[in-house]
């Protein structure tokens, strides 16, 4: 059995717990590895280790940093299909998804390659009598990113490449269920040229969460996941000194106006909804249908559904591929029982699609007449499950996103620019998409959404991540003439 250890030091290290957990092929549902859980002493190693490396490159240069930077992306691209290859292996998303995965990381490469330009400061000069005051951006020093298993590549590209060229060491602690395209970044990143221990990756449960949360060398804390647990994440960190940024769940809500192309509505809404099987935190999971557009609608996309060839993700047939476990699969089924037994109507029902026998494989799910008050409606359920919202007007639509606890992407199909433009004002969420159904932005602006869906203030990647990675020091400066000098108790005054 394959066993997958950590990375300290800038080399593989077995840990210390003799804890280890499985790692399968969704696709085949066989375990293909054993990866280490690592313990509290494990996770100090690899900090101490990092808060060495850390104090060396901290004074790097900013153009041997970016020169690093220039390289990864480099290897990176270089090596997509193999990396692609390995996330398919383990997530069991299709490659064509695991290589867009990639892409949308390598943005967040090329941007911090930028670093030069990223972390001037501001100057002003004589703004008192022969005194001039400027700003510096400087490295927190060790931090650390806690990812979820359904982007393994890209969320911690979204963290690592803006911190390291920051100047800080980074320490990541991905998720357990596919965890082997962490090492491969570690070794794109000492092939580029990465100075031993800036990059260290341990893997873990909540054993060495809680020793990240805790450990009071490491400043800064960036977190992927649900809800529940970016608010323990959240709590926790900044309990213990840290700056926190915690990313929860969501429920994407796509508004379709009465003037929209249902054609292409309905073909958003498949991609959107079914794509990477539903395990994305920017899937949209529920359709607000406005006015008379709910039954053409639905009907489009009903029939596109017998369409979607589902299978291994490594056959370039497939359109998507299984869910990542056999637990995860049976929760997502268990919430089309729970939409039928609450009175939606089941146009598509997962549970009876033609599937490999093997594999944590479920066929798509399509509920109309799905109401706020159920379940479904509620929960993200993280699946290929998406639900139709039936409403009259679109005030209406809009009040249905400001009302759900959850505030991140959200979407609008019309061919009103008018109408459009209000929406982007009216709703109450982080990121929204004009005819655009998943609307992630790229990486020169940032991530994040708003409500329960962020913990902390500040968005990920982008100009917010250079805020998060670093802290601002203003200076003060002022060379007088000596013989000009006396004692004064005085306020300091500007003059």
């Amino acid at each position: 059995m394959e066993r997958i250890e950590h990375w300290i030091g800038g080399v593989p290290a077995a840990g210390t717990s003799g804890r280890v957990g499985p790692v399968f092929n969704p696709a085949t549902g066989e375990q293909i590895a054993e990866v280490a859980l690592a313990s509290a002493a494990d996770v100090a190693r690899a900090v101490e280790k990092a808060a060495e490396a850390a104090k060396g490159w901290r004074r790097a240069s900013l153009s041997k940093r970016s020169a690093v930077l220039f390289k990864f992306r480099e290897l990176l691209a270089e090596r997509a299909g193999d990396l692609a290859a390995i996330i398919t292996r383990e997530h069991g998303k299709v490659l064509a998804d695991a290589a867009g995965e990639i892409a949308r990381g390598l943005e967040n490469a090329e941007f911090a390659t930028g670093i030069p330009h990223l972390m001037k400061g501001s100057f002003s000069e004589q703004a008192s009598t022969g005194v001039d005051v400027y700003s510096i951006r400087q490295p927190l020093g060790v931090v650390a990113g806690i990812t979820p298993f359904n982007f393994p590549a890209m969320v911690p590209l979204w963290m690592c490449a803006t911190a390291i060229a920051a100047g800080n060491a980074f320490v990541l602690k991905p998720s357990e269920k596919d965890p082997s395209a962490s090492l491969f970044l570690a070794g794109l990143w000492k092939e580029a040229g990465l100075p031993e221990g800036v990059f260290s990756v341990v893997h873990g449960d909540k054993e060495a969460v809680d020793a990240i949360l805790t450990h009071p060398a490491i400043a800064a804390v960036s977190f992927v996941g649900s809800t529940p647990i970016a608010k323990y994440i959240y709590e926790t960190g900044t309990a213990h000194g840290k700056r926190v940024q915690a990313l929860g769940g969501a429920k994407n809500h796509m508004v379709v106006l009465p003037d929209a192309d249902i054609e292409s509505a309905a073909d958003a809404a498949v991609s959107a909804g079914y794509g990477s099987a539903g395990e994305r935190c920017m899937a949209i999971s529920i359709v607000v249908a406005v006015g008379e557009v709910a039954a053409p609608l639905v009907d489009a996309i009903a029939a596109r559904l017998p369409k979607l060839r589902i299978g291994d993700g490594t056959d370039p047939a497939s359109e998507m591929g299984p869910l990542v476990t056999e637990a995860h699969r049976d929760r997502v089924l268990s919430y089309v029982a729970r939409g039928e037994a609450e009175g939606a109507v089941l146009v598509a029902d997962g549970r009876a699609a033609d599937l490999p026998k093997d594999g944590f494989f479920l066929g798509v799910t399509l509920l109309d007449n799905v109401t706020p008050e159920m379940d479904v409606y509620r929960d993200e359920i993280f699946g290929p499950v998406l639900g139709v919202v039936r409403v009259d007007t679109y005030a209406e639509a809009v009040a249905l996103i400001n009302d759900n606890e959850y505030g991140n992407g959200t979407a609008i199909f019309t061919r009103d620019g008018g109408a459009a433009r209000q929406f982007q004002f009216d709703v109450d969420a982080g990121m929204v998409g004009v005819n655009v159904p998943i609307p992630v932005p790229v990486a020169y602006y940032s991530f994040g959404g708003w409500k329960a869906s962020l913990f902390g203030d500040t968005h990920m990647y982008g100009p917010d991540g250079i805020h998060f990675f670093t802290r601002t020091k203003v200076v003060t400066s002022r060379w007088p003439d000596p013989g000009t000098s006396s004692v004064d108790l005085g306020f300091p005054r500007n003059s």
